[in-house]
């Protein structure tokens, strides 16, 4: 699967439509950046059942801003409509690839007691 872009209107549809989404917040003029979108393509290319999705923080600044995205590249990790985590920074392939597999080895259900016992605080 390739790279899908969010925008404003489509980020939340996108985050509660699919189970794990990565999503790369970027900048057209950001080096790192462009450095890093090959790497995220080709991931994309490799975990087709992960959604790749791609933030341009300036097309989109309202989200950026909620998203409070202090440096760019910022990869954020969503399953199952919760954000899990976060690394900034252009990722080589190997830490892509370790980043995915930290996202996919985190039990859900643990998630989810944790967050139910938080509301009932």
């Amino acid at each position: 699967m390739s790279t899908v872009n969010v925008t404003e209107d489509t980020f939340t549809q996108t985050i509660e439509n699919n189970d794990i989404v990565l999503v790369d917040a970027w900048a057209d003029w950001c080096g790192p950046c462009k450095a890093f979108a090959p790497t995220f393509e080709k991931a994309s290319e490799q975990h087709s059942d992960i959604t790749f999705a791609k933030l341009d923080t300036e097309a989109n600044q309202g989200l950026s801003a909620a998203l409070q995205i202090q440096s760019i590249p910022t990869l954020f990790a969503f399953r199952e409509g919760i954000l899990l985590g976060q690394t900034s920074g252009a990722l080589p392939p190997a830490g892509l690839e370790e980043f995915i597999q930290q996202v996919r080895g985190i039990d859900m259900e643990e998630v989810h007691r944790d967050i139910a016992q938080q509301g009932e605080k």
